[in-house]
């Protein structure tokens, strides 16, 4: 990946916020095009790339940005860590989307049964106790679930975690000074998701 400048993809963030609710409905209908993908495509993509959003995504297996958006090679660019959680390798990767890329459109991408988030409810709310690596993963998302009622019943209180995370990550990034900056001036759009596994659709977060 080499750290040089392009005019971004073309498109504003809600002609691309756009693209991704389209592309998510021909997935969820069945109706995807992709991953075919043509050489010529392969050889333009070989001099640059113009990736019209970037995807701060979960890494369970079932949740591909990619494919549950239709997006061909080049579309999305992608990060995805367990619990779409914000760190500052997280942060890097993000500022060279803005900077380097420009994409307009950033999109935090949480989805239904998180296992990082069901970890993270446990260690506060139960005092189940992981190990190290996965205690320090799980510390990241604890924030975003403090306040929520554990009286709740356990697929309800899940559910709330998993939508009060991604609000939780999308706050983060937003509070960073570049992130303060480009979203006052209007040059991207930040939106939250949650990719719904048993339906293959993706319900985007109204502001809160």
């Amino acid at each position: 990946m080499a750290f040089t400048a392009t005019d971004g993809p073309g498109i504003n963030a809600s002609q691309a916020l756009r693209r991704l609710v389209e592309g998510n409905r021909r997935f969820a209908r069945g109706d995807a095009r992709f991953p075919t993908v043509q050489k010529k495509i392969l050889s333009k993509l070989a001099r640059e790339q113009r990736p019209f959003a970037t995807i701060l995504g979960c890494s369970d297996s079932r949740v591909p940005p990619e494919l549950l958006f239709d997006a061909s090679f080049g579309d999305l660019f992608v990060i995805r860590v367990a619990g779409n959680s914000f760190s500052d390798d997280v942060a890097g990767s993000l500022q060279y989307a803005g900077v380097h890329l420009k994409t307009p459109l950033f999109v935090v991408l949480g989805h239904e049964g998180c296992g990082a988030v069901s970890a993270a409810v446990e260690t506060y709310f139960q005092r189940v106790q992981y190990r190290s690596r996965i205690s320090k993963l799980v510390s990241k998302i604890i924030p975003a679930i403090s306040k929520l009622n554990p009286k709740l019943a356990p697929e309800l209180l899940l559910s709330r975690g998993i939508e009060a995370n991604v609000r939780w990550t999308m706050k983060q990034i937003r509070g960073t000074p570049e992130g303060r900056l480009r979203v006052k001036e209007g040059r991207i759009k930040l939106a939250g998701a949650i990719y719904q596994i048993a339906t293959g659709r993706v319900r985007f977060l109204q502001e809160a």
